[in-house]
């Protein structure tokens, strides 16, 4: 998921002529932003926005879109880079009743349940990913916007670290605790001392590699069609990237 592209932007082997034509693009680039920002509500007395803020929507525009995904019903579950596998808590040999994490049958419905589970954290995720877009510090907007497909998700994950993974796992305990799921039920019970916390902990480190997939898939989509957004300052933007 993590991909990493080094960028030597205003490096000493760039030639006159060179240095020449990439002032040129991001000159022509400012002109463009600067008319698309003229063209929104309340954005002309703004000035042009900055490469720092085609990042920012382009983050908003992939963290809104991954989301609303997630959050609907079997959002994890239908996804094609976010559905949860089973967590490696549940893989431990239980004692009493380890014979039912041993069917196929029993472990596709807790991977079901756990999926949709998972669509609660997500909810509580989502403002606290929102807050890090608008607070982030983005030192080297260019290089975010060459990096990749998903180079600007990749630089926020690693700017929020486990910030959503702690702030699902106690919204995972409660909703564990109030759904009394039966799979679940059985599940814990059949491994020797693991508890709903215990569970609780173990899918929101999961959750929190699917939500970063689905907002790297989200991103992804938007570089290839930023027409999608219907943000003509980040359309520009990528336009002449």
């Amino acid at each position: 998921m993590k991909e990493h592209a080094t960028v030597n932007w205003g490096s000493n082997e760039i030639g006159g002529e060179l240095q020449s034509i990439v002032t040129g693009r991001r000159a022509m680039l400012g002109g463009i932003l600067a008319g698309a920002a003229l063209t929104l509500p309340g954005c002309a007395s703004l000035g042009p926005p900055s490469y720092v803020e085609v990042v920012r929507r382009l983050l908003e525009a992939s963290t809104r879109q991954a989301f609303a995904r997630l959050t609907q019903p079997d959002g994890f579950w239908d996804s094609a880079v976010a559905r949860i596998d089973m967590p490696v808590l549940f893989g431990k040999t239980g004692t009493l009743l380890s014979g039912i994490l041993r069917s196929n049958l029993f472990r596709e419905k807790l991977q079901h349940q756990l999926n949709n589970l998972a669509e609660d954290g997500a909810r509580k995720a989502a403002p606290v990913v929102a807050d890090a877009v608008r607070r982030i510090s983005i030192p080297d907007a260019i290089a975010l916007l060459r990096a990749g497909k998903s180079g600007a998700t990749t630089y926020l994950r690693d700017q929020m670290g486990p910030a959503l993974v702690n702030a699902m796992i106690p919204e995972l305990d409660r909703v564990m605790r109030i759904a009394d799921d039966p799979f679940l039920s059985e599940a814990i019970s059949s491994l020797a001392g693991v508890n709903i916390a215990d569970a609780a902990h173990a899918l929101a480190l999961e959750a929190d590699n699917a939500i970063w997939y689905e907002i790297g898939a989200a991103e992804t989509q938007i570089r290839e069609n930023p027409e999608s957004t219907h943000d003509p300052v980040l359309i520009a933007g990528l336009k002449l990237l």
